[in-house]
C-alpha cells in the first residue's frame, strides 16, 4: 500500500547494530541533494533535532 502524501516524509528509526540505529530518507530528497550510495555525511545535534549534510566543506568544491 502506498503512504498518504502527508506521511511521505515520517519515518521510523530502525536497529542496525548493537549500539546504532539507522533512518531511510526518500530516494527524491537524496537525488535532489546529488548525495550517492556511501557518500560520508556529518551528523550533527541541533536544538530540536539533528542536521545532515555532506562531510565536505563548502568551501572545497566536489570532484566529479
Amino acid at each position: 500500500m502506498a503512504k498518504k502524501l502527508k506521511d511521505k516524509n515520517v519515518r521510523k528509526l530502525s536497529r542496525m547494530g548493537k549500539r546504532s540505529l539507522g533512518l531511510t530518507l526518500p530516494i527524491e530528497m537524496i537525488a535532489q541533494l546529488g548525495w550517492k550510495e556511501k557518500q560520508k555525511l556529518s551528523v550533527k545535534k541541533v536544538p530540536g533535532g539533528v542536521l545532515i549534510k555532506d562531510w565536505r566543506s563548502p568551501s572545497k568544491p566536489r570532484a566529479k
